[in-house]
């Protein structure tokens, strides 16, 4: 007998698919404030469903910013990229939705997201979007 993920309780749940549910943009302190300078991040396991087919869809999401105040923490970054992978989401609203929750939590002077999604029936979809303050 198989069971479906919707009828896990989170007490049923790994550890590891636990802290990914809870996953969130945690922030620290800029320790240099007053310095421009950029933070570039490759995210090279990225994965979705294509909310049409159900399909997997895979993707590499580079992120490049300019902190201000604060600095995003990269173990928080990995579990909130690994909480799209059940998410049924069209690649435009994915890249869009990061950008707005990475503004969100720590206020960039600027940061553009790049998804380089792998190609499927002969179609390569990369969409880039930015922010400045």
């Amino acid at each position: 007998m198989t069971t479906s993920p919707e009828s896990i309780t989170v007490d049923e749940m790994k550890y590891g698919e636990r802290a990914i549910a809870e996953g969130e943009l945690i922030t620290f302190p800029n320790p240099r404030i007053g310095r421009k300078y950029d933070i570039n991040i490759t995210l090279p396991e990225f994965t979705c469903k294509c909310p049409f087919s159900g399909y997997p869809d895979f993707a590499t999401i580079h992120l490049t910013y300019s902190p201000d105040q604060t600095v995003v923490e990269l173990k928080g970054l990995k579990l909130y990229i690994n909480s799209y992978r059940d998410r049924y989401i069209p690649h435009e609203e994915v890249v869009n939705q990061i950008l707005d929750d990475f503004v969100a939590a720590c206020d960039p002077l600027e940061a553009t997201v790049k998804g380089d999604f792998t190609p499927r029936g002969n179609v390569h979809t990369v969409i880039e979007v930015h922010h400045q303050k």
